[in-house]
């Protein structure tokens, strides 16, 4: 399972006691699908975008309780070859979305009015992790230099898994990476996509199926990184670590995710804490990726939270998700 993914830039003291106050349950929303949701960016509590298998992409404006297909329309080719892997929405109404395959089929689609600058990653190219940027909100890209780019291991690539193998915070950008062991996280020392990269060990246990899935910074210090084993989704031995000095080191977490997770995200605003997902169920840290606690019936592959203590997640069989933070 390799990797294209796509981004636009959105860009500590210790709990005593690392578990929620209460317990946590995700909240099912009836999608009416079947397909297999790895791309997913909720614009806000109400708003969110989900796209995935047979070129499919699903729009709510009501915190799920009703969904629009907003599918291209393929008038020549065949829908059930797209794999949207990857949305990245700004609005209602405009979003960006990538899908990944041989050839013709690796494309990036936008909504009308799409805004900023975006990255979008390829495996390597040439012994090196290729880049594309745009400015003008996907109408148009441009291979980025990857001069400073350090050379990919042989076997190295990236996971499509989330959309969160590239990240962009606080003006730096982030890679992740598999196919090796352990794991490796690139980064940059600037915020440019064209200069200053370096690359570090994950401390993530890598192999042909395993590394870094999902790798996310809440400020120019903290990171969270997770993955794993897709082949042995339950394996939980080295699934996570963090970083507190920008991504120059990694350490694994004391107490791990209960198998492998495909996606992580912070939660905004409470600094400490943060959710990640996987095939095999889902975890909540409070304590910066130091400490993880298993969350009931979560199986996703992506998860994405936004401000009001809300996280969104998507998965297999149409699978979408909300989660409730408020309280805890």
């Amino acid at each position: 399972m390799k990797t294209l993914a796509i981004l636009f830039s959105i860009a500590s003291f210790t709990f005593a006691h690392p578990k929620p106050t209460k317990p946590l349950s995700w909240t099912l929303t009836p999608t009416n699908s079947t397909q297999q949701f790895r791309g997913l960016s909720p614009v806000d509590e109400k708003v969110l975008w989900v796209s995935g298998t047979s070129g499919t992409i699903l729009r709510t404006s009501n915190s799920g309780r009703t969904w629009v297909d907003v599918s291209p329309q393929f008038v020549s080719e065949n829908a059930s070859d797209f794999q949207f892997r990857d949305i990245q929405a700004f609005s209602k109404k405009n979003a960006v979305a990538l899908s990944i395959g041989e050839g013709n089929l690796s494309r990036i689609y936008k909504t009308d009015n799409g805004e900023g600058h975006g990255v979008a990653m390829s495996d390597p190219v040439d012994g090196k992790f290729r880049l594309l940027e745009t400015w003008d909100g996907g109408a148009h890209w441009s291979i980025v230099s990857n001069k400073t780019m350090p050379p990919a291991l042989d076997g190295e690539f990236g996971f499509a898994a989330s959309g969160t193998c590239i990240e962009a915070a606080a003006g730096r950008w982030y890679i992740a990476s598999g196919g090796v062991d352990p794991g490796r996280i690139f980064y940059t020392t600037s915020d440019s996509v064209s200069h200053g990269w370096q690359v570090a060990n994950s401390s993530i246990s890598g192999g042909a199926a395993a590394g870094v899935f999902s790798v996310r910074f809440r400020d120019t210090r903290h990171g969270i990184a997770v993955g794993g084993d897709y082949e042995q989704p339950t394996a939980s031995n080295n699934t996570a670590s963090w970083s507190n000095d920008g991504g120059v080191s990694w350490r694994k977490a004391d107490s791990f995710p209960r198998g492998y997770r495909s996606g992580v995200s912070w939660v905004p605003g409470r600094r400490q804490t943060a959710v990640a997902v996987g095939t095999s169920g889902s975890d909540v840290t409070i304590d910066g990726g130091r400490n993880w606690v298993p969350i009931g019936n979560g199986t996703f592959d992506a998860v994405e939270c936004v401000e009001s203590d809300v996280c969104w997640a998507s998965g297999s069989g149409g699978r979408v998700a909300k989660l409730d933070l408020r309280g805890l």
